[in-house]
């Protein structure tokens, strides 16, 4: 395979290259296949077309461009670990991968344009977390939950647990429409053991204050442990020099919209019309949240760096849980991209917890 790598600045590579035709060819049967799997034609059961009629059936574009995505797919770690061309390359993020040539019998030309791990001057991490620490103060270590915290809370869960009736919103002439409708609370469930119990396994009113109460402990707990990360994370990616890839960024970026666009989806609207709402474009949107996905970048390069240092890794057996968890939930999840969530959650979180026990 000929590949030419040219370095393009800000820890950025560009890989040109072509794989030879007879390789290339060589997807052609399992590109149709995989096509062959979803495909539904009239007189076939899904799945099960003959392979001659779905040559007939489905466009050569689409076949060859399974078989570009097959063969990069197989090709792209090969090339990035020395197998290939003898230069090896710590690759991140996602690459940008473009087809330059694309034909039946021919060599398949490509660009893939990728980041890769730029030098980072780390700071002295272990002194930012100690000082960060040794400034938390004695109310903030002995956290206690109050009377208030305590019965605020139960209103809350009563409230929700309300039954609703439907209030009609009066029109301009004062007579009531189904339009505008809008639900108000009926009266508040009374707290006793029956509506405890209702709630989960509690054995009386006493019984669900002292869970309930342990666990408003744990959720302040937690925000203060989130409190004392966030600190320690913004000193560090202050303190850190590095020349960060643009295509980092841009994968932030792609996070923080699609979770804005699940969520807003989830509410039954649909995202276009959020952004009219907001009079707002995608653009717009990754201008604002360039700065956060920069710190968000820069944070995942600084706890790799610091794995390494450290030599902290990801507890085997715990990985295995997380991906079970996962792949529970979320059944047609890629595996392979489950494993790599997991092994990342799960060691950054030993970081931190190797930085709170310095």
């Amino acid at each position: 395979m000929k590949i030419k790598v040219a370095k393009l600045g800000k820890s950025e590579v560009e890989i040109e290259g072509e794989l030879p035709a007879d390789n290339f060819e060589a997807y052609f049967t399992v590109a149709l296949k995989k096509i062959g799997e979803n495909f539904e034609l009239d007189g076939f059961r899904k799945g099960k077309v003959p392979e001659n009629v779905l040559v007939s059936k489905v466009p050569e574009i689409s076949i060859l461009e399974e078989m570009a995505n097959l063969a990069l797919n197989d090709y792209y770690p090969r090339i990035l670990s020395g197998e290939i061309q003898s230069e090896k390359s710590d690759a991140v993020g996602r690459p940008e991968i473009s087809i330059t040539k694309l034909a039946r019998k021919n060599p398949l030309g490509f660009k893939i344009k990728t980041a890769v791990l730029p030098i980072i001057k780390l700071p002295d991490y272990k002194d930012i977390a100690k000082k960060i620490i040794s400034e938390i103060t004695d109310a903030e270590k002995n956290i206690a939950v109050t009377e208030k915290d305590l019965e605020d809370t139960i209103m809350d869960i009563r409230k929700s647990r309300a039954p609703k009736k439907h209030m009609a919103a009066p029109t301009e002439v004062g007579v009531p429409t189904e339009v505008g409708k809008e639900e108000v609370p009926k009266e508040i469930p009374e707290l006793n053991d029956e509506f405890v119990q209702s709630l989960g396994p509690f054995t009386d009113v006493t019984d669900f204050k002292t869970k309930l109460k342990e666990n408003i402990k744990l959720e302040k707990e937690n925000q203060q442990k989130e409190k004392t990360r966030l600190k320690i994370i913004e000193k560090m990616i202050d303190a850190s020099e590095m020349e960060l890839p643009e295509i980092l960024i841009n994968a932030e970026l792609d996070k923080i919209l699609y979770r804005m666009d699940s969520d807003v989806t989830q509410m039954g609207l649909k995202f276009e019309d959020y952004l009219k709402q907001l009079k707002k474009t995608e653009e717009d949107l990754r201008k604002e949240f360039r700065n956060d996905a920069e710190k968000k970048a820069k944070l995942a390069l600084i706890l790799n760096e610091i794995s390494k240092v450290e030599k902290i890794v990801a507890d085997e057996e715990q990985v295995a849980k997380e991906i079970r968890a996962i792949l529970e939930h979320y059944k047609d999840a890629d595996p392979e991209r489950v494993k790599m969530h997991a092994e990342n959650v799960l060691t950054n979180e030993k970081i931190f917890q190797f930085l709170e026990n310095l």
